[in-house]
């Protein structure tokens, strides 16, 4: 920084900043875009634009985001990583003031506060010079985020997907109703976790998750190799026709469950314990000889829990042709239901939103925050191993 301002380029700055409608706020851009293009610099390893040996990724343009600040709200052009990712330092370093700013406006806004309200809450947080513009302002650019997300352009192929769906308490043409909505997550090619879709819809069905994929595919998405989902039966058949070739792999957790739910109390520990040794087979025909120790020993006693097991059995053990995969992240959704979890304790805050609209920008906003949390994080499974079970399955077809 030192090297590239001298003492007259300052003054120039300053000048220029005085002649500015906002001259703190000018400053504070000014400086934003500066510290961005340093430590985007140090992380890369070189200067953009400048060729040597000792870079570690290189630059892939930009990418907008909203940052909340006392002094107004900036929209920051964040450089995008080809490798590792990047976030501003003082975008996760945020004082606790700029988030409970972002929270109040968001909270407040979904619960039908009127904008002029929200100033006063603000106000009750010690936070000045909010006005009722400002938080109308705040929730457009929030909506247009929100917008961008759920139609951004997706890769062509995922390795895995995973499907759930949760129920919400939502205003609808007058009256409250429990509306599912779909969330989608999915592993990239190089093996990051993505958060792909969050779709309301007002039920599940084979018709609702037909339009689910389709707006999946119509946003570029073409091959899923592995769905991993509860044995919801229209999400089934939903997914096989819109994905030719694409395994199903029955949630493991939830099977336990609707196993466990013909079993006495008193009898359900010892039961799951030797139900849970199934799944921890290292390889199919082991998995199905420690299955056939557990029928033979509980069919009499259990003989509904029993039928079920035999019934989806082989449903629940389709992660065994992955062997390239870690088992545990691929034979369950629990990735979605650690995230749904974080979804619902933003959404009991609310209790019954006023509208669809009104959910999808709180509930989006903070799955895109997950979703870089995501992408600048560790890859959920390594890239080596992707291109390993790529092998595997060209070989074996």
């Amino acid at each position: 920084m030192a090297g590239k301002y001298d003492t007259s380029t300052y003054k120039k700055l300053l000048l220029h900043f005085m002649g500015e409608a906002d001259p703190l706020y000018s400053m504070l851009q000014w400086l934003t875009e500066r510290m961005m293009e340093v430590e985007s610099e140090m992380k890369v390893g070189a200067i953009k634009g400048k060729h040597t040996s000792d870079r570690t990724t290189h630059f892939s343009g930009t990418r907008v985001r909203r940052f909340d600040t006392r002094l107004g709200t900036l929209y920051l052009l964040v450089p995008k990583l080809r490798q590792g990712g990047y976030i501003p330092f003082f975008v996760t370093e945020k004082k606790r003031s700029e988030q409970a700013l972002i929270q109040v406006v968001q909270e407040a806004f979904i619960n039908g506060v009127s904008t002029r309200k929200m100033e006063h809450l603000a106000h009750s947080l010690g936070i000045e010079g909010i006005s009722a513009g400002q938080v109308s302002t705040m929730t457009k650019e929030l909506d247009e985020q929100v917008a961008r997300f759920r139609t951004r352009p997706l890769e062509q192929e995922y390795p895995v997907i995973w499907v759930d769906a949760l129920y919400e308490k939502i205003r609808f043409d007058g009256r409250v109703i429990s509306m599912a909505v779909l969330v989608v997550a999915g592993i990239t090619a190089d093996g990051h976790r993505e958060i792909l879709a969050c779709e309301p819809m007002m039920n599940e069905s084979e018709e609702t998750y037909r339009i689910l994929f389709n707006n999946l595919k119509e946003r570029g998405m073409e091959k899923v190799w592995l769905c991993v989902s509860d044995a919801h039966k229209g999400l089934r058949k939903a997914v096989r026709k819109a994905f030719l070739g694409c395994g199903w792999q029955r949630c493991k957790v939830h099977f336990m469950r609707n196993i466990l739910a013909h079993v006495p109390h008193k009898e359900k520990g010892p039961f799951a314990d030797r139900l849970k040794v199934i799944w921890l087979q290292p390889t199919k025909k082991a998995a199905l000889q420690a299955a056939q120790m557990l029928i033979d020993e509980y069919k009499n006693r259990f003989p509904k829990a029993i039928a079920t097991l035999e019934e989806g059995l082989e449903d629940a053990l389709q992660y065994l042709s992955y062997p390239s995969f870690d088992p545990r992240k691929i034979s369950s959704s629990n990735i979605l239901e650690r995230l749904n979890r974080e979804i619902r304790r933003r959404s009991r805050v609310v209790g019954i939103f006023p509208s669809m609209d009104s959910y999808l920008r709180l509930i989006t906003s903070y799955l895109i925050e997950y979703g870089e949390d995501w992408s600048t994080g560790k890859c959920y499974i390594k890239q080596s191993l992707i291109e390993e079970q790529r092998m595997a399955s060209q070989q074996a077809a």
